[in-house]
């Protein structure tokens, strides 16, 4: 197998206020023609800087030693990428190797049509005319799975949905016809189903445009769907390197075994705790809600929440699961009243609220209750410190009179979520991903509320920071006894934590019933689908797996025609 992409000895430092940081240490590996290799590893470990540096994107405070051998269409072999210069460099990237970032609304610019942005390497790479642009553009925009693409060349990315702005960023990519994709974490916090289409479009990268892909991925289902090669990375090194079924059935370093291990599996056997007692009063008893939102020039309303019932008890988590827009995040915003209502009433911890109610309804409920953000970079205020994140509900309920005497608790809380009290005077950025989130749930949890809601709180993590998010939950749950509403897209996770799942679609609730019941015997096509769509950790199974939700697909599309 010709080598695209070989990486010798590669070795990667930054400039800082402390001195040099080295992030990569003396690493090599190689991806072969038409193979997908996946580089796993927890956050910090390296895989995207790494990946970054086939493309010499990184920032000037980046010093990079060794060697990047990237081959091009004819099968000639350029000089070492780090030996290039401006004009060179040019050249290689979009042609030779092109990445498709992890968030495609960062990547889109807002202001111009796709059609021009997909447009815009073969303006800078080729000599072709407005027609010829025009045509290779919408050619590729029908391969990745945008319909009506002649139209649609001139739409926003705003008139497209999460994973329609991942096909165009693809496509993107792909118009100059590279021989190596890098796909830096390609469906993370998309929902299930499009992540299962936007899978079959990397797949269709390699099988037919005959590519290769260099994939950066937390998801262990997703290297099991696609990965030929996976090349784990701990600290900066790379730890193992193996085909898929080595890396998965026989992994020999013990990094990797305990990355393997902390993989949530949907077919596992769940351990819970005590069962809520459903015999008792609910502290939350939602009757026939509903969220509507006005149309504009003429046209209809819009139900993002449809007439739902349901019911939260004392110690019980309850998972609500569905696909994007499914009105899920609305249910949970509703009620802490940041959406209103607009039919049915919520009665929550003994206050019932209606259609008109204003927000100082709320007060007085409002610190018995905790909110986990999904995304806690946004969430926490950049200027103040994580100290003084987390002592904010604590000052305005009047629990202490000052930061400096609430101190002894912040620090209590800090340790409760597994962080040390000297993290009260970093700032947001100076935490990862997953101590973030941990921060998340110590200010959630600073006034001892009875009901947390938890928007999407492992959606971004990596496995092994996610398990460790899950354990701090579970003690959390199991210390303070809160009712949560667990939103999430990952089924096996809330499989792992619910007592009881809630399955939505397009504002209505289709399906309820205990975590094993739903996961283990759905009862609605759509639930079937959702688990069919939900990639497992395992290459031989996934293939079954994957077949099954063809079937459904195929089933679904016979039955609507």
């Amino acid at each position: 197998m010709s080598e695209v992409v070989e990486i010798k000895n590669l070795s990667i430092s930054f400039a800082s206020d402390i001195g040099e940081v080295s992030a990569v240490h003396d690493i090599n590996f190689n991806v072969g023609s038409k193979e997908i290799v996946a580089i796993v590893g927890e956050s910090g470990s390296g895989k995207t800087v790494t990946s970054q540096s086939i493309l010499a994107m990184l920032p000037s405070s980046a010093t990079v030693k060794g060697v990047i051998v990237l081959s091009n269409q004819e099968g000639t072999v350029h000089k070492s990428i780090l030996d290039l210069d401006a004009h060179e460099l040019q050249r290689v990237r979009g042609a030779g190797a092109a990445m498709v970032f992890q968030e495609p609304s960062s990547v889109l610019n807002p202001v111009y049509t796709v059609g021009w942005q997909i447009a815009e390497a073969l303006r800078a790479h080729g000599n072709f005319s407005k027609t010829e642009i025009k045509q290779k553009v919408i050619e590729i925009m029908k391969k990745v799975g945008i319909h009506d693409a002649e139209n649609r060349y001139n739409y926003y990315p705003h008139e497209f949905s999460g994973g329609q702005k991942q096909r165009i960023v693809i496509a993107m990519a792909l118009v100059l016809e590279p021989e190596l994709i890098i796909a830096d974490e390609p469906t993370t916090a998309l929902d299930v189903t499009v992540q299962a289409e936007i899978l079959e479009l990397l797949r269709l990268i390699r099988d037919e445009f005959s590519k290769s892909v260099l994939l950066i991925t937390h998801n262990m289902g997703v290297v099991a769907d696609l990965a030929d090669k996976v090349v784990v990375m701990s600290k900066g090194k790379v730890v193992e390197t193996g085909d898929v079924n080595k890396i998965f059935y026989h992994p020999e370093v013990p990094y990797t075994q305990e990355l393997m291990a902390a993989i949530p599996r949907i077919n596992s056997v769940v351990e819970k705790g005590k069962p809520p007692d459903y015999s008792t009063e609910p502290l939350i008893k939602v009757s026939n809600f509903s969220v509507t939102y006005p149309g504009s020039l003429g046209k209809p309303p819009f139900y993002a929440v449809k007439n739902i019932d349901f019911r939260i008890y004392k110690d019980e988590v309850l998972g609500l699961v569905g696909e994007s827009g499914s009105g899920k995040t609305t249910t949970g915003r509703a009620l802490v009243g940041l959406t209103p209502i607009s039919g049915g009433e919520i009665d929550i911890l003994g206050l019932k609220l209606k259609k008109g109610n204003k927000n100082k309804e709320y007060k007085k409920i409002r610190e018995k209750i905790g909110f986990v953000f999904q995304d806690p970079a946004t969430s926490f205020n950049p200027l103040m410190t994580i100290g003084q994140c987390i002592a904010e509900p604590l000052l305005t309920f009047n629990r202490y009179p000052s930061y400096n005497d609430a101190k002894k608790h912040i620090a209590e809380l800090l340790d409760q979520v597994d962080l040390s009290a000297d993290y009260a005077s970093r700032f947001p950025h100076e935490l990862s991903g997953g101590q973030r989130q941990r921060a998340g749930f110590a200010r959630a949890l600073a006034l001892e509320p009875e009901l947390l809601i938890a928007d999407e709180p492992t959606s971004a993590l990596d496995v092994k920071v996610q398990a460790k998010v899950l354990n701090v939950f579970r003690e959390l749950q199991e210390a303070y006894g809160f009712a949560c509403l667990f939103i999430t897209h990952d089924l096996a996770v809330v499989h792992e934590l619910a007592d009881r799942i809630m399955v939505m679609q397009n504002g209505e609730l289709l399906e309820t019933g205990t975590s094993d019941e739903v996961i283990k015997n759905p009862q609605h096509n759509y639930t079937k689908r959702l688990i069919a769509s939900l990639p497992i950790p395992d290459p031989r199974a996934q293939k079954e797996h994957r077949e099954l939700l063809k079937r459904l697909r195929e089933a679904e599309e016979k039955e609507n025609t």
